[in-house]
């Protein structure tokens, strides 16, 4: 099959591994998720990923804790080694090779290092790169941009619950309008909180094309990595 995009970043937020009330782990989710980089790996995708820990722990949900930033931010750092663990496990039980690797938790994942982690890209395994920057006050939308580039990714794939980028929350608003593709500067300008600044800034200045669609509908991640249009483009 001929690829558009061979090596791609996976962005997903913790709560694709939720239970239904939005916390936790739902180990269906998981297995799902895992059947789906399965697919991708069996068409000749090499897949980065980012999973975000607001299963177990977000900063702005616990904003009012007696916790300071920094280190509440340390403590979503941890929460999305622990979901690449469950993650690697997962992919391990569909008989994929795959690698947590992170700037912290060294015990317990391989240290990230780029040039490692390009070499076990090319060999087929699945790379999760688990707890984010290393570094407080850093999403998990930044920490994806910045090993999509350490990591010579072709495409970062925002996968969210919405088909694209709106001007407005689609959920909320019956009439929002759907943008089928965006410049960085569009999506700067118009603040339309697809991710950070921080994180797009990184992806403008390293001429890295973003696509937010559905992770839900099935076939769409395959189906973009092949070239067809899903969702939204920034470029």
């Amino acid at each position: 099959m001929k690829l558009k995009y061979k090596r791609l970043m996976l962005k997903l937020s913790g709560e694709v591994l939720a239970d239904k009330s939005g916390a936790g782990i739902d180990f269906s989710a998981v297995a799902a998720l895992a059947r789906r980089i399965k697919s991708l790996n069996r068409i000749g995708c090499e897949v980065a990923l980012v999973v975000g820990g607001g299963n177990f722990w977000r900063y702005r949900d616990n904003s009012k804790c007696a916790i300071e930033r920094q280190d509440s931010d340390t403590i979503g750092m941890l929460a999305t080694v622990m979901n690449g663990i469950i993650i690697f496990n997962a992919l391990k039980g569909e008989g994929l090779e795959a690698r947590v690797m992170s700037g912290i938790a060294g015990d317990v994942a391989e240290i990230f290092d780029s040039k490692f982690a390009r070499g076990h890209l090319k060999k087929g395994r699945v790379v999760i790169c688990a707890g984010g920057t290393g570094l407080p006050f850093f999403t998990t939308d930044t920490a994806a941009a910045l090993r999509a580039l350490q990591l010579n990714c072709d495409v970062y794939l925002k996968a969210t619950k919405v088909d694209g980028v709106y001007d407005k929350d689609p959920i909320k608003y019956k009439g929002a309008k759907k943008f089928d593709s965006l410049s960085f500067g569009e999506a700067l300008e118009k603040d339309l909180k697809v991710m950070d600044l921080t994180a797009i800034s990184l992806c403008k200045d390293n001429n890295l094309p973003v696509i937010v669609l559905d992770y839900w509908k099935k076939g769409n991640l395959e189906a973009v990595v092949t070239g067809k249009k899903i969702g939204t483009l920034i470029s």
